[in-house]
């Protein structure tokens, strides 16, 4: 089973991922930030990926460390369920349209993290949600999940649809990227040998 658990406890978040890679896109997320946990939603539906988050953040002070922590954790959780990624097809793509917004995604879950982002948010919230932190998390997943990961926004006016286009653009090439290639399942998918 391609599953993981990951507890992460500072002084500023206290946060548990749970995740199935071999799943159908259940999700079960409060991390107290309302936006986030319909980003998180997104991300699951999409990808496939069974998906429990919970989080307790210092809200008092911003939603910041509270988004940056789970990305962290959510990371952490895939290359826990990756395991030696024998099998996995590797690499997955997105073109994502939502109204206004054209979001494309590529990865590769490559153990080599590197963030390629040009999303261009025109507004500072959406709602009470800092647009600064879609970033954040993306950050925080490729570092800490060894993920290769590029952004491009293509088209896109309104800030609520490019921050969700990017979360599920990334759901979509992720669900391509941890399924196992039924041409190469007992390979890793390196010449190599090692990812």
């Amino acid at each position: 089973m391609r599953q993981a658990r990951i507890s992460r406890k500072t002084a500023e978040t206290d946060i548990t991922v749970e995740l199935t890679l071999d799943g159908t896109g259940r999700y079960d997320n409060e991390t107290g930030v309302g936006f986030f946990d319909h980003m998180l939603d997104q991300l699951a539906r999409h990808s496939l990926i069974d998906m429990t988050v919970r989080a307790k953040g210092d809200y008092h002070i911003d939603d910041h460390h509270t988004v940056e922590d789970v990305g962290i954790a959510l990371g952490q959780a895939l290359a826990q369920a990756l395991g030696d990624k024998k099998g996995i097809r590797r690499y997955g793509e997105c073109h994502l349209p939502m109204d206004d917004a054209q979001v494309r995604c590529a990865l590769d879950l490559s153990g080599r993290p590197f963030l390629v982002w040009n999303l261009d948010l025109p507004t500072p919230k959406i709602g009470s949600f800092d647009t600064e932190l879609v970033r954040e998390f993306f950050q925080a997943l490729s570092t800490h999940g060894g993920i290769t990961l590029h952004v491009d926004q293509l088209h896109g006016f309104n800030s609520h649809h490019i921050a969700e286009a990017a979360f599920k653009a990334v759901a979509r090439a992720l669900r391509v990227a941890v399924e196992t290639d039924p041409r190469k399942s007992d390979a890793i998918p390196s010449t190599k040998g090692a990812l």
